[in-house]
């Protein structure tokens, strides 16, 4: 049995290669490591395996709005540590990751160097933030709202949420997840009873609340 089992969600496949490579030379070869490249992918593997010792998560990710898959991953697993990998290295990017329940935030112009101590610091139970990030929370009451909210949905009803929120109507999410339209109206129903809202227009604004910089600082 590997020593560690660690889940790579990021939708380019350069940089799953650059930290498979990081990770095979940190942890050697008895470290287990499983791509994903979209939220669809990660719900997948951990559906198939909920004992992963760690989630290295991009943070814009096909499937994902903002932290919506981070809020997702705490919700749904949090006995599983969550490190956000990302592009956007703004301050309030790095505080939002750690007020959302990540365990870590690994900038993507890190050092191979870095990427290896990080992740050795939260599989060993700590906690990493990069060197420069302010401990402020830049996240409203709105934003920890939506949070609890969405943390709360199934897989099954992130995926219905999703689709209401690009506009498609409960057939055509019928359609597109083999279901009947009675089933999506159920789910419907069970996700703005969680989300305490009354329309698809409220539901699409709660997911804005996790962008991954908030519009006033935008």
């Amino acid at each position: 049995m590997a020593a560690y089992e660690i889940l790579i969600a990021d939708d380019h496949p350069l940089f799953r290669s650059a930290l498979q490579q990081a990770l095979s030379l940190g942890l050697g070869p008895e470290a287990r490591l499983v791509e994903a490249a979209s939220i669809a992918e990660l719900e997948q593997r951990l559906e198939e395996n909920a004992a992963w010792d760690l989630v290295l998560l991009d943070l814009n990710m096909p499937g994902a709005y903002g932290f919506s898959g981070l809020v997702l991953l705490r919700g749904q697993y949090p006995q599983i540590p969550v490190v956000m990998v990302s592009a956007q290295e703004e301050m309030a990017v790095v505080a939002r990751s750690r007020e959302f329940g990540a365990s870590g935030f690994i900038p993507k112009s890190s050092s191979l160097e870095v990427i290896q101590a990080a992740v050795r610091a939260v599989l060993d139970g700590d906690v990493w933030w990069p060197p420069q990030a302010r401990s402020e929370a830049v996240v409203s009451a709105e934003a920890r709202a939506a949070s609890a909210g969405l943390s709360s949905l199934t897989p099954q009803q992130f995926r219905v949420l999703t689709m209401v929120c690009e506009g498609l109507l409960n057939k055509q999410i019928a359609y597109e997840l083999s279901v009947s339209e009675a089933t999506v109206k159920a789910h419907v129903t069970a996700i703005f009873r969680k989300l305490g809202v009354r329309t698809r227009t409220q539901a699409a604004l709660m997911l804005q609340q996790l962008e991954s910089i908030p519009a006033a600082s935008a």
